[in-house]
């Protein structure tokens, strides 16, 4: 089994273990307050681990140029500017269909990777990931109650568009790490993913927290208040974070992303064997649509 696979597994895991414990920071935090402390408090675990590799593992430090910083920040706004987006498209009342359409983010990230970097896909691969977007989508529909017809009908509507900007502001900031990694042209895949992950939460722990400072500083004020769930929240992600730089250095972005979507698996058999929720017949399908695109994906290669 190629090394990224079970690091993208794990990341998966963690990011699936920190959406459950910001569930537990609602109605003690604003939306854009959750966000930014798996910024916030996964910064020095990020700066620990960087220092670790350095240290422990004897890793020199890479040499930091421009264009490794400006494919930092790219990524650090992109991702960002992904939950103001998120947020901005709630406003609609119509917005679950363009939630559904930010799904497609595993196929933006393709074309993005290929344009950015020059990363090209088997066609395997490309049919895995085309089957496991189609499968998230249908997961969408199944959660929102959205139908197929409509979808369609609401193809050049404003939410939509608003669905596919997510999508592609999600994708963007992922090809962009990896890009900044790359650039670094470091022999050593654990240090080139580790310094790229420190330098870029630090430019968002830095820009975002300006931006609360000056138009939400309650916010600000209650992220340090409700310190012990952030702090979860920030280990949690770190951890995560840690496995997915890992995995984008390793290989193509839209791999990961792809088999990234196994962390739908766990939400959907936790829903379904922990908290005993019902699902429907479009639930069932994507699942087993996204499934069948991981399995293409891993043995497909």
């Amino acid at each position: 089994m190629e090394l990224w696979i079970p690091i993208t597994i794990f990341a998966a895991f963690m990011q699936n273990a920190r959406s459950a414990l910001q569930k537990h920071l609602k109605g003690r935090l604003t939306t854009l307050g959750a966000s930014y402390v798996r910024f916030l408090y996964a910064m020095p675990f990020a700066l620990i681990y960087a220092g670790a590799v350095h240290e422990v593992g004897g890793y020199p430090w890479p040499t930091v140029h421009a264009e490794f910083l400006i494919y930092c920040l790219l990524g650090g706004i992109s991702q960002i500017l992904f939950t103001a987006v998120l947020l901005w498209l709630f406003q609609f009342r119509n917005f679950a269909v363009g939630t559904t359409y930010s799904k497609t983010e595993t196929v933006q990230v393709a074309l993005l990777g290929w344009l950015v970097i020059g990363d090209e896909l088997g066609l395997v691969p490309l049919v895995a990931i085309i089957v496991s977007a189609v499968g998230v989508m249908a997961l969408s529909v199944g959660q929102t109650k959205v139908s197929v017809s409509r979808l369609f009908t609401g193809l050049i509507e404003k939410p939509t568009l608003i669905g596919l900007l997510c999508g592609a502001l999600l994708g963007s900031s992922v090809v962009f790490f990896r890009k900044a990694a790359l650039t670094l042209e470091y022999d050593g895949f654990i240090m080139a993913a580790a310094f790229t992950l420190a330098v870029s939460v630090v430019m968002q722990t830095v820009i975002m927290g300006v931006y609360l400072a000056v138009y939400e500083r309650r916010t600000l004020i209650d992220v340090f208040v409700h310190w012990k769930w952030s702090m979860a929240v920030g280990v949690c992600g770190v951890l995560g974070s840690i496995g997915w730089f890992t995995a984008f250095t390793l290989q193509n972005a839209a791999y990961v992303r792809a088999l990234g979507q196994i962390e739908l698996v766990f939400t959907f058999i936790a829903s379904v064997f922990i908290f005993r929720e019902t699902t429907n017949r479009a639930e069932i399908v994507g699942i087993l649509l996204v499934v069948a695109g991981i399995i293409l994906l891993v043995l497909g290669r």
